[in-house]
């Protein structure tokens, strides 16, 4: 039986073993540039797995990223085992590279004050003729990191799960929430489910070692901070 026969596709490698899997895993930083090719080349052939492919790209680049770079398409297409789809994939990976050195970073504006989430809010809320409950998720330099719609409801109230917030913190790696809601109203003045759903989002950051920065009604023209109030 010859080499070809012998060789394994990447689908009949152990799991472990696989690079999407190990990407899930360990993180994309823990992959070799092959094993990252390799994922974008997707498929092999019947004669090259996915990393074999890969392989050949990057030697006939002499395993340079920036090499690799700046080849031609023709270049890449005239490796083994290499198709025009295969080419196309990694000629438009390079240009996403290329593109994202000259990108504007995304601003994380400063939520750390009651008059700055309302500044923020506002616009997305002055209009509602519903309640709708946001949580801000920052990190520890009070710059938001994301802005989540939790709920909707009626004219007078809304409801907000306190576990679908917790998840939502945890998978962003916050370390600092603010709630935020609005009265079409028009009125300041918290309800009591206001005030209970204050005391279990506090109670539940608490817990989660997350800090409770705020929780601000807004209206058209005017805000209410339960920090501001001294009911935090």
């Amino acid at each position: 039986m010859n080499t070809a026969a012998l060789r394994l596709s990447i689908k009949q490698w152990a799991p472990e073993d696989r690079p999407t899997e190990r990407l899930q895993r360990l993180g994309a930083e823990s992959l070799t540039d092959g094993e990252l090719l390799a994922i974008l080349i997707g498929s092999g052939t019947q004669q090259y797995s996915a990393v074999d492919i890969a392989n050949h790209v990057l030697g006939k680049f002499n395993r340079n990223l920036n090499t690799l770079g700046k080849a031609r398409f023709d270049e890449i297409l005239d490796t083994e085992g290499v198709g025009t789809q295969t080419a196309c994939k990694i000629l438009a990976a390079v240009e996403l590279g290329r593109r994202r050195q000259t990108a504007t970073p995304e601003l994380h504006p400063d939520m750390s004050t009651a008059t700055r989430i309302y500044n923020y809010m506002l616009p997305k809320m002055q209009d509602l003729a519903t309640e709708e409950f946001h949580i801000l998720l920052m990190n520890q330099n009070y710059r938001l990191v994301k802005s989540v719609k939790i709920s909707q409801g009626g004219i007078t109230e809304t409801s907000a799960d306190i576990r679908v917030m917790m998840r939502e913190a945890v998978l962003c790696n916050a370390t600092i929430l603010a709630a935020c809601h609005n009265h079409p109203s028009g009125s300041l003045s918290p309800s009591r489910a206001d005030d209970e759903l204050t005391r279990a989002i506090k109670e539940a950051c608490r817990l989660m070692r997350i800090h409770f920065l705020d929780h601000v009604i807004v209206t058209d023209g005017a805000y209410m901070s339960y920090r501001e109030q001294g009911k935090l």
